[in-house]
C-alpha cells in the first residue's frame, strides 16, 4: 500500500468557492471584455444547456489571449454550434423580443427534449428494482457494477460543455434522477453479491462534504458486502477543484475516508476525468494528486475524444504521458455520447480510431493502459478495432468491452466502413448479415426489463 506522505498544505492559499451560473455571464470580468456577439451567443446557448463555472477555471486554466479557440474555453463556455441552427435561432429570437419566460420556458423543453437527454437506457433499461419498487438513484447495466447518484453529488464544481449528463442540471426534476438513501443502497448491494463494483456518480460526488460520503461508502466495510470489492468515484474536481483535497476545511477528512477503505481491503479507484493536459499543470493540481495517491487510492483517468478541444493525437498523447509520470493510470478515450451537443464535438468513428492510433504509435507502453475509442451505447462498451478488408469488403472491427450480456464481451464483429458514421447506431452489419449478432438478444431484454417497470410501477 502507498505510504502516506505529509505535505504542506501552508504553500497553498486557500481560495474561495466563487461560482458563476448562466444568469451571472456578464458579470465575469474576462467575458465583459469579449465582443459583444459573442456574448450573446453565450447568453442564448446557456438558456438550453447548464452553464456553470468558478474562478479557479476562470483564472488558472483559460488563455484568454486565445478565445474562442482555447480547449478549457471550449470546455465550460457556451458556444453558438453547440446548439442546431434552428434551434439557436429560436431561442436567440425570443430573447431579442425579450420574450416573457411563459413564451421561452415552453421553447426552451422542447429543444431539450430533441437533445436526447438520457442515453443509453438510463431511465428505463438500468433502472434497479428493490422489493419490486424502482430505486431512481442507481443503474444497474452491467452484472457486476452498480451506479449510484447521491443526491448531495447532483452538481458540479464547473459544468463541461460536452456533458452526456447535461439534463441533470437544468433545474427540470423529470430529466433528473437522485437518490439520498444509503439503506437503500447497501440492502441492494447485499442482495445482488454478483456487484463487485460501486460506481459513485453524479453531477460529481466530491462536491459532497466528508460526512455525506462517509454515509454512504462507510456502510461497504460491513461484512455482509464483502463482495463488493472496488469502489470507483467519477470525478472532475482535480480539474475544477483540486483544492479540495488541499486546502478545503474538510479536505484531510476526505483523505482519511479513502485510507480507511483501503486499510479495510478495499479497491478505491479515483475516475479522474481529464479532458486536455492543460488540466494538470497548475502545482494545486499536482498536490491534489500526490494526496489523493498517498491516501491508498489509485487514480484512472479518461476522458471523450472532442472536436474544438483534444481531437489531435499530439494532445492526447501529452495528456496520456503526463498522467503516467504523475502515477495515474490512462483508462478510457471515449466517443462523444448521443446527446447534448455531440454535433459539435462529435468526431466520425473512422478518424477516431485514426486519432487514438496515432497516439498510441507515441506514448510509452505504460501508457498504452488506455482502451478506446469506446462507445458507451445501449447495448454495452463498444471498442473501435480498426477498419480491414474481408472478401472485398471494407468493414469496421468492433467488439464488446463490456456488455448487457456478459457473453458478448470480447466478441468481434463487423460492420460497414462508413466514413460519416459517429455512433454506433449509424452502423449497419457487414459481410451479408441483417443483424448484428446481440441485437435479437437486447430486444428480448429490452421486453423483459419494460415488463418488469411496468408491473412495479
Amino acid at each position: 500500500m502507498t505510504q502516506r506522505v505529509n505535505f504542506d498544505a501552508e504553500a497553498f492559499e486557500a481560495r474561495q468557492f466563487k461560482v458563476y451560473t448562466h444568469r451571472q455571464l456578464d458579470k465575469i470580468e474576462a467575458i465583459q471584455n469579449l465582443p459583444e456577439a459573442l456574448r450573446f451567443d453565450m447568453r442564448v446557448v446557456s438558456q438550453v444547456l447548464p452553464f456553470r463555472v468558478n474562478e479557479y477555471v476562470i483564472d488558472e486554466l483559460i488563455d484568454w489571449s486565445n478565445i474562442p479557440g482555447d480547449p478549457v474555453f471550449q470546455l465550460t463556455f457556451p458556444q453558438r454550434g453547440m446548439l442546431k441552427p434552428e434551434h439557436f435561432d429560436e431561442v436567440a429570437e425570443l430573447i431579442r423580443r425579450d420574450a416573457p419566460t411563459e413564451v421561452l420556458k415552453p421553447v426552451i423543453e422542447r429543444v431539450r427534449s430533441e437533445l436526447n437527454p438520457h442515453p443509453a437506457g438510463q431511465m428505463d433499461l438500468n433502472l434497479p428494482l428493490l422489493d419490486g419498487e424502482p430505486l431512481r438513484g442507481m443503474q444497474h447495466k452491467y452484472r457486476e457494477t452498480v451506479l449510484f447518484f447521491p443526491s448531495q453529488g447532483q452538481v458540479c464544481h464547473s459544468y463541461c460543455t460536452f456533458c452526456f449528463r447535461w439534463a441533470q442540471f437544468v433545474g427540470d426534476k423529470t430529466l433528473k434522477f437522485a437518490s439520498s438513501e444509503a439503506d437503500a443502497l447497501h440492502r441492494y448491494l447485499a442482495e445482488h453479491t454478483e456487484v463487485t463494483d460501486l460506481l459513485m456518480t453524479g453531477g460529481d460526488p466530491m462536491v459532497m462534504k466528508a460526512k455525506h460520503l462517509r454515509l454512504y461508502l462507510e456502510g461497504l466495510m460491513r461484512r455482509e458486502l464483502d463482495h463488493v470489492q472496488d469502489i470507483r468515484l467519477g470525478s472532475k474536481s482535480l480539474t475544477f477543484w483540486p483544492y479540495r483535497f488541499v486546502t478545503d476545511p474538510d479536505a484531510e477528512d476526505i483523505l482519511t475516508l479513502f485510507r480507511e477503505l483501503t486499510d479495510a481491503g478495499k479497491h478505491v479507484a479515483f475516475m479522474a476525468h481529464f479532458n486536455h493536459w492543460r488540466e494538470m499543470e497548475t502545482p494545486i493540481c499536482r498536490e491534489a494528486i500526490r494526496r489523493i495517491r498517498a491516501s491508498g487510492a489509485e487514480i484512472r483517468t479518461q476522458a471523450p475524444l472532442l472536436n474544438h478541444i483534444n481531437a489531435n493525437a499530439d494532445d492526447w498523447a501529452r495528456m496520456w504521458t503526463t498522467q503516467v509520470r504523475l502515477g495515474m493510470i490512462p483508462y478510457y478515450m471515449f466517443v462523444e455520447r448521443d446527446t447534448g451537443a455531440r454535433h459539435y464535438f462529435e468526431v466520425p468513428l473512422v478518424r477516431a480510431f485514426e486519432i487514438y492510433r496515432e497516439t498510441m504509435q507515441q506514448v510509452p507502453g505504460l501508457a498504452r493502459t488506455a482502451r478506446g475509442p469506446s462507445m458507451s451505447a445501449d447495448p454495452g462498451k463498444v471498442e473501435i478495432q480498426g477498419m480491414t478488408e474481408i472478401h472485398g469488403e471494407k468493414v469496421f472491427v468492433l467488439r464488446f468491452i463490456q456488455g448487457r450480456n456478459a457473453d458478448w464481451v470480447q466478441r468481434p464483429f463487423f460492420a460497414k466502413y462508413d466514413a460519416t458514421a459517429t455512433w454506433l447506431n449509424h452502423l449497419e452489419p457487414a459481410l451479408g448479415e441483417s443483424r448484428f449478432f446481440y441485437e435479437n438478444d437486447f430486444d428480448a431484454m429490452k421486453l423483459q426489463k419494460q415488463a418488469l417497470i411496468h408491473k412495479a410501477t
